[in-house]
């Protein structure tokens, strides 16, 4: 029978009524796959989750060590984590301890009283009061230069170049280079001007500076900050790069730092100012310390600081407080420990003194506390989840977390 209409009646053939009969079915199965295949994924999801929660809320009770390797003990180092392991830095030269605790290569230079940075897989060591400055990768030290001043400050970018504070009897200088020691730019400022430096930091990208410059007005005190911008926002705004400052009055700031490529962190002696600065600066937010604080920690997702345990009568010794960079309270840790180092990262807070080491999560939950047999010198993550590079006096040990004794 053929297909005909007539009087707007439609004549359907067997043909066209089974073509249909299989698109509908065709369209069921695809419907059914479909339904299956979110199902199967919401259920991944939920395991997933399970997972992700059920290892966030386990607590480690003991180590597990995966290498030991004996290290010479130096009561004048200081320990940085460099890439996934650690930089050494003693006034006798540099070395790069890799995760086994075997010295991969030691570079002998003389610094009479080292200070380093570290960002990512470059370091620059420098003698400050002196004129040496040093540049390493993972490889080893790339390049070395003498300043014509004394030095009083460095800060490294990601990509190696790095920036150096410089001080004459009546000028500071801020000098900029490439990795190979190659000059990028020059800047100075006169004391009665700007006054004593007392930090510098570097952006990301080397892209941006700031500062932080000590003045003594009569007897009053004054702190100046000052932003600069190598790139063309600040070659448009002035000669000198200047893009923004901030002067306060009795009030001292030891520590400014680029926590984000675009966000800077000002620690004062009265409270934590930040500043957003994706090219010219501007005030964030302010966070007031209410007691006298211990020790500042910060990293790419949060900043904070330690103080007295305000509460007296408590089995607390100390309060760590983090703050988000919009200066909102995140999480709060109290704690009783005699410590004297502490370190952070977007997931953890790592806190260490004598033989003790505290672990607390991003959110303020107790990860991990133990007491080893010697005395801890740095513990820094390693590679891999869990896992840490502990340097003791005499030995360096990779452990990892377990969950029984």
């Amino acid at each position: 029978m053929s297909d005909r209409e007539d009087d707007n009646i439609i004549y359907v053939s067997g043909s066209e009524e089974t073509r249909r009969e299989n698109d509908r079915r065709t369209v069921e199965r695809r419907k059914t796959s479909v339904t299956l295949i979110l199902i199967i994924l919401v259920g991944l999801v939920v395991v997933g989750v399970a997972v992700f929660v059920h290892l966030r809320m386990r607590t480690y009770k003991g180590v597990k060590v995966l290498s030991s390797a004996e290290t010479s003990f130096d009561s004048n180092a200081d320990y940085l984590r460099f890439g996934d392991n650690l930089l050494k830095y003693t006034p006798d030269g540099v070395s790069y301890i890799n995760s086994n605790g075997d010295v991969v290569w030691t570079a002998g230079e003389d610094f009479r009283v080292p200070i380093a940075a570290v960002r990512g897989n470059y370091a620059v060591v420098a003698d400050k009061g002196g004129n040496l400055v040093a540049v390493f990768g993972l490889e080893g030290q790339i390049s070395s230069l003498k300043m014509p001043y004394n030095i009083c400050d460095i800060d490294v970018a990601t990509q190696g170049a790095f920036a150096v504070i410089l001080e004459s009897d009546e000028t500071n200088y801020i000098y900029m280079y490439d990795k190979t020691g190659n000059p990028i730019y020059e800047m100075q400022t006169s004391i009665d001007k700007s006054g004593y430096p007392m930090d510098i930091s570097l952006s990301e990208d080397g892209q941006k500076l700031f500062s932080s410059y000590f003045k003594l007005d009569g007897v009053n005190i004054r702190n100046n900050l000052t932003a600069y911008n190598f790139g063309e926002v600040g070659q448009n705004e002035n000669a000198d790069r200047m893009v923004g400052g901030f002067s306060l009055d009795e009030e001292m700031v030891p520590k400014v730092q680029f926590v984000t490529n675009d966000t800077i962190a000002a620690f004062s002696d009265k409270c934590i100012r930040i500043y957003s600065m994706k090219e010219i600066p501007s005030e964030k937010a302010t966070i007031e310390y209410d007691s006298e604080v211990t020790s500042i920690f910060y990293c790419e997702d949060y900043l904070g600081y330690v103080i007295p345990s305000p509460d007296a009568g408590t089995n607390t010794d100390y309060v760590l407080r983090a703050f988000d960079f919009s200066g909102k309270l995140s999480f709060e840790y109290a704690f009783s420990m005699d410590y004297d180092k502490i370190y952070a990262d977007k997931d953890e807070v790592i806190i260490t003194g004598g033989n003790q080491c505290l672990i607390i999560e991003n959110g303020g939950r107790t990860k991990f506390t133990y007491s080893f047999d010697n005395s801890i010198k740095s513990m820094t993550p390693a590679a891999k989840r869990n896992e840490y590079v502990v340097n003791f006096e005499s030995k360096t040990e990779t452990i990892r977390l377990k969950t029984e004794e």
